[in-house]
């Protein structure tokens, strides 16, 4: 029998574990989306945020990847921007799904940039890996419980079918398969690149001035961005390795919070991206039609904003 699912936030708690027994009452494939944000917008939804960020930053460290991003100008001039846009694509698949026509125009316009530029399938692939794997690896190093199997297998075929509507080819079957995939190409395609430096700088400025990041140095918070980051992302973007010390830090915080989130009721409400106060671009509203770029002489919609800002 499956558990009920709370309609509405009652005076009584949740249990915490609620989400992750409730994955293990649902199929994985049939009900991936459901499941993906038990994960995702109930339980680690801070946590989703922060993988995925480092997902993306991991591949700025592909020149291919890292050196096209910098010819764009746009991680290095809009950062701001372009960090909104891309999360708030990604936000709109996840929240209201692909079937939708919100999910449909986000993944168009995701299309519609990539196609502007030359990316190959290979990168292609490489990018949709880092969204699968970073998270599941970010939560078994810091969060406040196991991912259950059902938990790992919805969140993959999520990517997958996301993945497939992207039109990207020879997509691995199963999170093994994506982990090796991106194991490999890491090992095989980190490296040195002035533009993909540029753009990891941009985008490590910009999350200082994020909250609470901003209630300390820019320079400190650099410094424990660092801890969080492995040694071969460090190397191919010439930064500094951290020290033992800052990585017991860091690390030491980060199990303190999931030691207590463990005592915390579960989320009954989803919490979104936008929730969390980092997107600024669109203070009055967004179309999802006129997010991200486009080539020189596309319309842009200016119909006005159809989604409230956070």
């Amino acid at each position: 029998m499956r558990l009920p699912r709370p309609a509405r936030r009652r005076r009584d708690r949740l249990p915490r574990t609620y989400w992750a027994e409730r994955s293990l009452e649902l199929d994985p494939v049939e009900d991936h989306r459901e499941i993906s944000l038990g994960v995702s917008a109930h339980d680690y939804p801070w946590d989703t945020v922060q993988a995925l960020s480092f997902a993306l930053f991991r591949t700025y460290a592909v020149p291919s990847i890292g050196s096209l991003l910098d010819r764009t100008g746009e991680f290095t001039g809009r950062v701001q921007k372009r960090y909104d846009d891309t999360g708030l694509l990604l936000e709109e698949v996840q929240r209201h799904g692909l079937a939708s026509s919100r999910g449909r125009d986000a993944v168009r316009r995701v299309n519609q940039m990539h196609a502007m530029y030359d990316i190959s399938n290979d990168d292609m692939r490489y990018v949709l890996a880092t969204f699968v794997v970073v998270p599941v690896r970010w939560i078994a190093a810091y969060g406040f419980r196991d991912l259950t199997d059902h938990e790992v297998r919805a969140m993959t075929e999520y990517y997958r079918r996301l993945g497939r509507h992207m039109a990207i080819r020879d997509l691995p079957d199963d999170y093994t398969g994506f982990e090796r995939l991106l194991d490999a190409y890491e090992a095989e395609h980190f490296g040195p690149d002035a533009g993909g430096r540029r753009v990891a700088d941009a985008t490590l400025e910009l999350m200082t001035g994020f909250w609470p990041n901003n209630l300390l140095p820019a320079r400190l918070v650099t410094r424990l961005s660092f801890a969080l980051m492995d040694e071969p992302l460090l190397r191919a973007f010439g930064y500094p390795l951290p020290t033992r010390a800052e990585r017991r830090l860091v690390h030491g915080a980060m199990r303190l919070r999931a030691r207590w989130l463990r005592h915390r009721p579960a989320r009954f409400e989803p919490r979104w991206a936008s929730d969390l106060g980092w997107f600024r671009t669109y203070p009055a509203g967004y179309d999802v039609a006129g997010l991200g770029t486009f080539a020189p002489g596309c319309p842009v919609r200016t119909t006005g904003p159809t989604t409230p800002a956070a």
